[in-house]
């Protein structure tokens, strides 16, 4: 197995000789029987939502399988699936392919992005990333350009700020309910749900330049600035007020990590800052005197894990998502090289080859 792919509730693995198995809930994509004949080999990478899948193959096609409405069937557009795909995106009930030629093909839910009539004739040439959230979808063209579409309200209409984002965007990042592009002169444009992080005029006036990286919880956004320091917007509550720990976010921060909740932020000395929703955890407290030396850490959607430079791990957050490692801890002292999260737990894996998770069931 050489890569493992999780939904809401199902996963895909794929193998090293490009084959592709499925488990878990049959409607949702744990049941592959009607494509498996074209998942016997080839399968270079496989993209979840989160009710289905979608599998690129050596040759640029692309085979899907899972809930139909939310992306499972892609007859609609079978035969611009064919040869081509470079890149599928995937948002809840919908997917984006973008082709060598530039172009983007979607399909799924029409309101979540699933329909992208109203802007297709944007996205016909030039297009070089695609993006999204929760219900929309953002596609960044070669011209540093953005193109919108999916549920308005969520992202999908950017008329308010398009005059902003006709030139010279380098990247952008969705959250659940947003999103934020970051442009060549390290500013920020936001659009989308105002109060969950479409909106950041209370800090407009520290997002004019600077900005190197932006993460998205599910309900704000933070802006790492190259000086070190860290900005924040969005709904209080989640992540989008840092004030509690402003203090310590004024320098050396080197990256921040968001789950679905809260904020992570790690600093040049291994040192990591957490704010937002403490039960999933925004609140470090409890484990903050061993959180020295942090090289990486990972959130799922309630908790994180970090990973030290002698190879140990730490969590906090949500005790039954994996915030609580004690059952698993004796194995977790050495030797970790890497931690992922699915929505709901942990799998880490050691020096040796060997993985230990823990969880939720």
């Amino acid at each position: 197995v050489v890569q493992v792919v999780g939904n809401d509730c199902a996963f895909a693995a794929v193998k090293s000789d490009g084959s592709v198995i499925t488990w878990g809930a049959a409607d949702d994509g744990g049941d592959s029987s009607r494509v498996e004949h074209r998942l016997q080999e080839g399968v270079v990478q496989v993209v979840g939502n989160d009710c289905a899948f979608a599998a690129v193959k050596s040759d640029g096609s692309v085979i899907t399988w899972g809930a139909a409405n939310k992306g499972g069937d892609s007859s609609r557009v079978e035969r611009r699936l064919q040869e081509g795909v470079v890149q599928v995106v995937g948002n809840v009930c919908a997917f984006a392919a973008v082709k060598s030629d530039g172009s983007v093909i979607t399909w799924g839910a029409a309101n979540y992005g699933g329909d992208s009539s109203r802007v297709e004739h944007r996205l016909q040439e030039g297009v070089v990333q695609v993006v999204g959230n929760s219900i929309a979808f953002a596609a960044v063209k070669s011209d540093g350009s953005v193109i919108t579409w999916g549920a308005a309200d969520h992202g999908g209409d950017s008329s308010r700020v398009e005059h902003r984002l006709q030139e010279g965007v380098v990247q952008v990042v969705g959250n659940c309910h947003a999103f934020a592009a970051v442009k060549s002169d390290g500013s920020v444009i936001t659009w989308g749900f105002a109060d969950l992080g479409g909106d950041s005029s209370r800090v407009e006036h520290r997002l004019q330049e600077g900005v190197v990286q932006v993460v998205g919880s599910c309900f704000a956004f933070a802006a790492v600035k190259s000086d070190g320091s860290v900005i924040t917007w969005g709904d209080s509550g989640f992540g989008g007020d840092s004030s509690r720990v402003e203090h310590r976010l004024q320098e050396d921060v080197v990256h921040v990590v968001g789950n679905r909740f809260a904020f992570a932020a790690v600093k040049s000395d291994g040192s990591v800052i957490t704010w937002g929703f403490a039960y999933h955890g925004g609140d470090s407290s409890r484990v903050a005197h061993r959180l020295q030396g942090v090289v990486q850490v990972v959130g799922n959607s309630s908790a994180f894990a970090a990973v030290k430079s002698d190879g140990s791990v730490i969590t906090w957050g949500r005790s039954d998502y994996g915030g609580d490692s004690s059952r698993v801890e004796h194995r977790l002292q050495e030797g970790v090289v890497q931690v992922v999260g699915n929505s709901s737990a942990f799998a880490a894996v050691k020096s040796d080859g060997s993985v230990i998770t823990w969880g939720a069931a």
